[in-house]
């Protein structure tokens, strides 16, 4: 055998290992991000401990999860707006969130904050406010105000 085709073949077999320790890397490092990521949609703390900041927000029937996520990003409620609007797709409250104005705050979950943001018939027709206590139903309503 020419020393040329055994230093080729070295060669070769140096890169197969190199490719396969990358792989193996890449692989370990996004199953870490995707495991990090889906503990966070059920254990994501409270943005601040304690009583916390109040915001007023007002929800309108056009916002979908993902807006409503932004919108609490925004303002400082969730640290994440990709991972509330995981949350509320996973969350229990999902049929029950309806549009109005809500005092939330940053001491609050995001699961506590759409708990928050429900609406019971009887509570609707009750008092003509919201779950917040706040208001409206928002309809034409948008923004936010502090």
């Amino acid at each position: 055998m020419k020393s040329g085709n055994v230093v080729l073949a070295v060669f070769g077999a140096i890169c197969r290992v190199v490719v396969a320790i990358l792989a193996i890397f890449v692989i370990y490092r996004g199953a870490m991000a995707c495991y990090d990521y889906g503990y966070r949609i059920f254990t994501e703390p409270a943005v601040s401990s304690g009583d916390g900041r109040t915001v007023t927000v007002a929800v309108t029937e056009s916002m979908s999860p993902s807006d409503i996520g932004k919108l609490f990003e925004s303002k400082g409620l969730v640290r994440d707006a990709r991972l509330f609007t995981l949350q509320y797709y996973l969350s229990e409250f999902k049929a029950d969130v309806k549009p109005g104005i809500f005092e939330l705050s940053t001491s609050m979950t995001a699961e506590e904050m759409m708990e928050a943001m429900t609406v019971t018939s009887e509570e609707e027709s009750e008092s003509g406010t919201n779950a917040g206590g706040t208001g409206t139903s928002g309809e034409g309503t948008e923004g936010v105000t502090e």
